[in-house]
Order: structure tokens, then C-alpha cells, then sequence
């Protein structure tokens, strides 16, 4: 079957270049940010034959990779229609005796055949709990007492592993899986073959395994028994987007969230870069335990939870279409709390709400560098020295910033270099946003209360 793998991919690669694409990009849709360094690496490993293991943290794509893979299997492949039989065998390499003796026994064109679809020949396991007996089979004792030889294969009852004969299986978290299971998997990866309890029955399996691991676990001595690493083929390394836009490209895709409708929502580009840059502000905040990793599924909480105070301020107030502000991201607490594992070991003293609140100012910061020329920003602030005070907040109407931002024109003018754009709501979001970056940047204080926030000179 892995050389069935190879020859479709192998005429999948040659299509996607005859077509003017570039490597294998093209042959895993929805898997972005990964086209000069995993997939490559991927392409080679399934080139090679190999059983693959990708290692990576949490919310990396190691998953959607692996359940990708039966796409390039054949579409449909006989097997030998044997009653309560759980091998799909090949009717020409009949693995077990009962195959074998039909075959044997029966003309060629009288063979019964049954059709296994690709969708069909790939199973996932999460190894946590997993036992000997759930992946590679135990003596059915029902069987014994009907009778049957201790010896015979017809006592056996087969795990997952041989029930894959011809396909594909995936083990997720192998770190996790116990020891002697692990043990049970060194035939099945060099000789391809497996035993159960020490019978003297075994099986030629026609098999691909594929596991995933947090490089944490892998790499910790003890957790997988250096043997079976040696066994895996291939070690395909995974990555969090390695710039920016591709982090928001996949956030979007994978938030999967429909911004029409009746109540439409536009997502201005510094708003899509502050969230992102939450993110990214996590992975290397000393706050935050690195070894857990910050998840893509994070971003996309973060974002659709974004989205959905502005469509919900939309409703509310009757704006078409809504613009995120950066009030809404006081929402994040519900989508971020639980998704950031904090460093314990350091000295600091803050809770999970403190530490998200820190990473959004870190990220609302560095965007608003990005975004608003340092020139004229002093003006601003003594603008604020005599004592103006401006409050905004989540529900208040768009159409009322201009009047509340009088007091300080040089920032309201700050908030169309953001963007020019016309549309009272789109200025009201560049108008928090260069609040908050004053904030952001210690210029000016923040209270927030109730859903308000107040912004005025320290």
C-alpha cells in the first residue's frame, strides 16, 4: 500500500507542476504557511516509503496532515468478501488462513470480492489509554469456550493495527502511549509483522503508521523507548506561521466564520494584525509555558470572538457593517482563558487574566508602531495634559466619536492616517485603536469599567 501511495502522489506532484504550481503546496488545500519547509519534507517521506512521525506542538496541523493522507490511496481496491472476517484482504495475498483456504479452494473468477473505499482505510487512535489489546489484539475468551484452539487464528481477536491491513494508521500523542504497547509495535514497523500473547501466529501486515508527538514528551527520556523512535522512517517537524500574514490567513480559515449576511461585519487590517500579534506575543512571553505551545486554535477563538461583539454592536445599535474596535478584544478573557498554560516555575505573580491582558497591550503596542508615524505623538499627550478625558467603549454609536475625540484633534487626525476611510464605524475602530496605542505605548492611562473605557494623562 505505501508504494500505492507513492505512485499517486508521485502523479499528483507531476499534475500540480504541469499545472504551474508550486511543490506539493497544492496537494494539501487548507494547509498554509507550510510550503518551503513541511510539506517538502512530507513529500520526501511518502517518496521514501516511509512510516512518518510529525512533531510538532498543539494546534500545528499535525492532524489535518495525517488525515490527508489516504487522498492519495486508490479510490476503491478489492478484498475478499469473508464473512465476519475483519481483514480487508488482498484477493491475490490472503494473509490469514481463512483467506488463503477460499482462495485456494475456489476458481478464480468464483473468488466473492467486496470494494473498500480510501475514506475507509485510515484509523486514528489518541494513544492516552490506549491498550495492547485495543492496537494489536488479544485471545478471545467467548472463543475458547466455544471450542476453539488456543493456538488457532480463529481465537484471536485483532486490534486496529491489523484491522488497517492495507491502509493507514495514526497514533496521536505517542509519548503518551504505554510502554508495552509501544514494544508491540516494533514488528509491526520492522518486519511487518505482528504476534499476539506469544502465539505462534502471526501476520505478513501491508500496513503504514503515522504518529504525532508535542516535541516536549518526545524528547523527555523515558517516554518513547528509544527502539521505536529508531523504527520510524521519517521525523517531519511542524511550525506556528513563521510571518504574520500567514498567521492570519490561516486564522481566518480556520475561525470559518461568514462576515455577510444579514449583519455584515469588515475586519480593518490592523484589527486582523492585533489579534494575530496576540498570538504571536504569547509564544514568547515569559508568562506563558513554552513547552505547551500557543495553539492556531487560540487565534481563531480570539478572532471569532472578535467578530462576534461587533456583529453583536451591529445588532444592537442597527450599524452595516460592524467594525471590530479594540473594546471588543475585552471579550477574549472567554476564548483565551484555558488555551495558555502559564509558566509556574517563574516569579511572577500574575493570574491567567492579568497575563492575556498583558500579551493584548504587548500586541496593540507593536501594531500601533506598525501603523502610526512616532511624529507628533508628544503633541498628543499634552493635548491630554490639560486634563481631557475621552471615553469610548463597545456600544457606543459610531457616529458619536468625532464629537467625543474633539478634545484632542491631533489624535482624531492620528485615526485617518490608520485609514482614510469614510465610513463613520471603520473611524471610530482607527480612533480606539490610536487610543489604545497611546495607552499601549505609556503615554496616556486606561480605566476600564463596565464596558467603558476612559482615556486621560497619567
Amino acid at each position: 500500500m505505501k508504494e500505492e501511495l507513492r505512485s499517486n502522489f508521485e502523479r499528483a506532484l507531476a499534475g500540480a507542476v504541469a499545472r504551474g504550481e508550486r511543490g506539493a503546496s497544492g496537494l494539501f488545500p487548507g494547509i498554509l504557511g507550510y510550503d518551503d519547509t513541511v510539506l517538502p519534507e512530507l513529500a520526501t517521506a511518502i517518496i521514501a516509503g516511509h512510516d512518518i512521525l510529525f512533531l510538532g506542538e498543539k494546534g500545528q496541523g499535525k492532524s489535518r496532515l495525517m488525515r490527508m493522507l489516504p487522498s492519495f490511496l486508490d479510490e476503491w481496491i478489492p478484498y475478499l468478501d469473508i464473512p465476519g472476517s475483519p481483514v480487508h484482504e488482498c484477493p491475490e495475498r490472503p494473509i490469514t488462513r481463512a483467506g488463503r483456504e477460499l482462495v485456494a479452494g475456489t476458481p478464480a473468477e468464483r473468488v466473492p470480492i467486496a470494494w473498500w473505499h480510501r475514506d475507509a482505510r485510515y484509523a486514528e487512535r489518541l494513544a492516552p489509554g490506549t491498550k495492547f489489546a485495543d492496537l494489536i489484539g488479544e485471545i478471545d475468551p467467548s472463543r475458547l469456550a466455544a471450542g476453539t484452539s488456543m493456538g488457532a487464528e480463529e481465537a484471536l481477536h485483532f486490534g486496529l493495527v491489523p484491522r488497517m491491513h492495507r491502509g493507514i494508521f495514526a497514533m496521536n500523542e505517542l509519548p503518551d502511549l504505554d510502554e508495552l504497547v509501544q514494544v508491540g509495535l516494533f514488528n509491526v514497523l520492522e518486519e511487518r509483522d505482528v504476534q499476539i500473547r506469544g502465539y505462534p501466529v502471526s501476520f505478513d501486515l501491508d500496513v503504514m503508521l503515522v504518529f504525532s508527538a508535542n516535541p516536549s514528551t518526545y524528547n523527555r527520556s523515558g517516554k518513547v523507548i528509544p527502539q521505536l523512535k529508531d523504527r520510524i522512517g521519517s521525523t517531519v517537524v511542524t511550525h506556528y506561521p513563521r510571518d504574520r500574514d500567514a498567521g492570519i490567513a490561516i486564522t481566518r480559515q480556520e475561525a470559518g466564520m461568514d462576515l455577510g449576511g444579514a449583519h455584515p461585519v469588515t475586519v480593518p487590517p490592523f484589527m486582523d494584525r492585533v489579534v494575530e500579534e496576540i498570538s504571536v506575543a504569547a509564544r514568547r512571553s515569559k508568562f506563558v509555558d513554552q513547552a505547551s505551545g500557543v495553539s492556531a486554535r487560540f487565534s481563531a477563538a480570539n478572532w471569532r470572538t472578535m467578530v462576534a461583539s461587533a456583529r453583536r454592536r451591529g445588532i444592537q445599535l442597527g450599524e452595516r457593517p460592524a467594525v471590530p474596535r479594540v473594546s471588543d478584544l475585552a471579550h477574549l478573557h472567554s476564548s483565551s482563558l484555558g488555551k495558555l498554560e502559564l509558566d509556574l516555575m517563574g516569579t511572577h505573580q500574575m493570574d491567567e487574566r492579568r497575563v492575556i491582558d498583558a500579551i493584548v497591550a504587548e500586541a496593540v503596542g507593536t501594531v500601533f508602531k506598525e501603523y502610526v508615524d512616532e511624529h507628533g505623538l508628544p503633541a498628543i499627550a499634552e493635548a491630554f495634559a490639560k486634563g481631557v478625558r475621552i471615553e469610548v467603549g463597545e456600544l457606543v454609536p459610531s457616529a458619536r466619536y468625532a464629537e467625543r475625540m474633539q478634545g484632542v484633534p491631533e489624535a482624531w487626525d492620528k485615526a485617518f492616517e490608520v485609514n482614510a476611510s469614510g465610513d463613520p464605524a471603520v473611524r471610530a475602530s482607527c480612533a480606539e485603536f490610536v487610543l489604545a496605542g497611546l495607552w499601549a505605548t505609556d503615554r496616556v492611562s486606561r480605566t476600564v469599567r463596565h464596558g467603558r473605557t476612559s482615556y486621560e494623562l497619567k
